[in-house]
This record gives structure tokens, sequence and C-alpha cells, in this order.
């Protein structure tokens, strides 16, 4: 899913985590599935949307 260069704010794997109390592995292999979005920077590290990591949050809040 391409987002194009807006201004969305973008959030490392260990921030994601923190939010799910997971490993930042965990989160980097959800990216890898296609469970969340992901970006690479110019160094390569991966970034998650902010938006679809509260929607992540959101469903799993309500189905937890």
């Amino acid at each position: 899913m391409s987002k194009g260069f807006d201004a969305e704010p973008l959030l490392t794997p260990r921030e994601v985590a923190a939010i799910f109390r997971v490993d930042p592995k965990t989160v980097s292999r959800w990216g890898e599935a296609g469970k969340l979005s992901t970006v690479r920077t110019l160094g390569g590290h991966r970034r998650f949307y902010q938006s679809e990591v509260e929607s992540l949050l959101d469903s799993h809040i309500e189905n937890g």
C-alpha cells in the first residue's frame, strides 16, 4: 500500500512494540506478513504508519 509523500507520522518497530507490548521483531514480522504497511528509510529501516497502528490497536482492543 503506497501512501505517497504526505505528512503522516511514522513509527519505529520499537515504538509500535511498546504500544502492543510485544518484541520489536514481532512487529517486523507483522510488516513482512502484510498485517501493517511498512515504509523503508534511506538506511533500510522499517517504519509504520501511525494511523494503521492505531487502527490495528483499536481492532485489537475491540476483539480483545
